[in-house]
């Protein structure tokens, strides 16, 4: 049985030090909760330039832990659970950047399996704000019924990070997510593990300066940066 784990998202939040130059959130994968990647966030932005925004998924389905979505097949996440996971998250989102003095252009959102799943879908779905940056870590961008995408959003870049061993999401999930942002002109990192469903702590070294470039590009005013 499908229960909320609670009305409004728990969350953590890591504070930054000192006024934030953005927001880093980062989405768990399934069966988490929102502890597990505070560890992540510290490594992504050892500095805490960023306000760390952990958020824990709402539904609570077997065999345990905290989920965002009913896996019915992979790559087509079930929209009886996502669409409400997906609305919360999104509330919850705006809310807590506009409580904070953070606006989406200085936000980088990222997450791991099921979490790279909602950052996808919560950084590129039509009508949403697009963020400086995302960042998809053993995942795939989902297809849902009802749900589209606005994939003209030059000034978000980019990272894939998937292990080719994975054997809970296949790499080719990757590659393909790969292929259809790049096709669509979006500023693309792409790397690829000899790993199972897990995070290559060689990516995240790299990911550490992309982070600060893709906030600094936003920075950039529009019209000085032709």
């Amino acid at each position: 049985m499908i229960r909320p784990v609670s009305e409004q998202l728990t969350h953590r939040i890591r504070p930054a030090q000192g006024d934030p130059a953005g927001a880093l959130v980062l989405l768990h994968g399934r069966g988490a909760d929102e502890h597990d990647l505070a560890t992540l966030a510290d490594a992504l932005d050892p500095h805490r330039r960023l306000l760390a925004l952990l958020p824990r998924a709402p539904l609570s389905l077997p065999p345990g832990g905290a989920h965002w979505y009913r896996v019915m097949q992979i790559g087509y996440p079930d929209p009886v659970t996502f669409w409400p996971s997906f609305e919360l998250a999104a509330g919850w989102l705006d809310a807590v950047l506009a409580a904070n003095g953070i606006d989406h252009e200085h936000t980088v959102l990222g997450g791991f399996s099921q979490g790279a799943v909602m950052s996808w879908a919560l950084g590129l779905a039509r009508g949403r704000p697009a963020p400086a940056a995302i960042i998809g870590l053993s995942g795939f961008v989902p297809t849902v019924d009802g749900l589209a995408y606005d994939l003209d959003r030059r000034q978000t870049r980019v990272a894939i990070g998937h292990g080719s061993l994975d054997g809970v999401i296949g790499v080719e999930f990757g590659r393909a997510a790969r292929d259809q942002l790049t096709a669509a002109g979006l500023d693309v990192t792409y790397r690829e593990s000899p790993m199972p469903h897990s995070i290559d702590p060689a990516f995240v070294e790299e990911l550490r300066p992309w982070i600060a470039e893709s906030l600094e590009a936003a920075a950039t005013p529009r019209d000085t940066a032709r």
